[in-house]
Formats: C-alpha cells, structure tokens, sequence
C-alpha cells in the first residue's frame, strides 16, 4: 500500500493547488489560520457584526478550535494546544459562512457530512481537511508561531473567541473532502459496509435487543 502523499499547503491556496490535492493526502499548513465555530458563526451571520479581520485577504483557513490559552495582565496570550472539535455540528451556518468569508480551507475533527460537501463546499471551490486521530492538539501546537490577534473574546469568551494565528508546517492534517465534493471518509466505509455481513457468515440473529436497536449490522459502521 503507498504511503499518503504529504504536501505543504498555503492557508490562503490557489484553485490550482486545491486541484491537486486527493483524499487521503497528509497536509502541513503555513500562513495565518483563524477560529471559528457557533460564536463566531452566530454574531457574525445571526446577529450581522462586521468580520474583526479582512476575509479571506488575511486568511481562508477556517479551523474549529477552542485553543488552550489563557490571557495575560498586559493584554497578551498564552496558547498551548490547539485541539479540534467536531464539525458536524457547524453544518447549518457552514454554507452562509463560506460564501461570505471566502473560506477556503475548513479544518476540524471528524468532517462534515458528503451532503454538505456536495452543497455548501463544492459551489465555494472550498475543500474539508481533518485532524489525524485524537488527542493531537499538543501536536498541532508545535507548528503555531504566534497569536497575532484575538477578536470578540469579551462578547464570546476565549474558547469561542476568534484567534488568528500564524503557523509554519501546522500538521499533520488529511484531505477528507476534494474540490468535487467526494469524501474519504464514506469511501472508506462503503468499503469496509461490503465486507461486514461476512463477518456474521454463520451466526444466528440476536434473540433479544434492547428497544431502539436496529438488526441492520450495516448500522454499526459510524
């Protein structure tokens, strides 16, 4: 089996970059990414404030994040770890987002659903990058250079706050979503959902289950 190709990634990519990349592929990230999720999403969509920072010039690398950070007497920043946080639950302000930040890159942990690719990313030429395993945000960190601004922390709190930071080879992420929408995700579980029933080859159904569950071993799969 070949290794995942490994590219390093501009967060403010050309269409022709964005092009190139296959799912499966290991990212690294340098440039400027900025936080984003239901505060940011909320204020700025919902109740209509004006983007703190110019989108997408200073930046189109969305990343769903509450840094570990703490803030200084002197109005500076401390941060840490940079763990991501799920991205599903984003999915109803994600298209509205794109089409008005200019996003490119969205980054988070477990990817959006292929429907909201295939809606929302697709049309904005934007594509979907997710955090490798769990318990990376340590990892992550390492490639930070500096917090170059924190915007809304006063309205938000830190955790939803919008953090724009500079990073130099911030990875490794993987390419979960292309330019034409597919997914690395449900193609991998279409593959492994067309072997599961032989794993039962032989077995009997389950005589009792508890209310709720479903016989459909296919469901197993998440």
């Amino acid at each position: 089996m070949a290794k995942p190709r490994r590219v390093t990634l501009s967060t403010n990519p050309k269409k022709e970059e964005l092009t190139e990349l296959r799912l499966g592929d290991v990212v690294y990230l340098d440039g400027t990414i900025y936080t984003a999720r239901e505060g940011v999403y909320k204020r700025a969509l919902e109740e209509k404030a004006n983007f703190p920072v110019d989108l997408p010039h200073r930046s189109a690398a969305n990343f769903h994040c509450s840094p570990a950070a703490s803030m200084n007497s002197d109005g500076s920043f401390n941060l840490g770890s940079v763990t991501a946080t799920a991205s599903f639950r984003f999915s109803k302000w994600i298209g509205q987002w794109l089409s008005q930040s200019g996003a490119k890159l969205i980054i988070g942990k477990g990817g959006m659903s292929a429907e909201d690719y295939k809606k929302h990313f697709v049309p904005n030429g934007a594509i979907y990058l997710t955090t490798v395993g769990y318990g990376t945000g340590a990892l992550l960190g390492r490639g930070v250079e500096k917090v170059s601004g924190v915007y809304w922390h006063s309205e938000l709190g830190l955790a939803q706050a919008m953090w724009v930071i500079d990073v130099k080879q911030m990875g490794p992420f993987m390419v979960e979503s292309d330019l034409l929408g597919n997914s690395l995700f449900e193609r991998e579980n279409r593959k492994i959902a067309e072997g599961i029933g032989k794993l039962y080859e032989g077995t009997k159904p389950a005589t009792l289950k508890r209310y709720g569950e479903t016989d459909n071993r296919s469901d197993e799969l998440i």
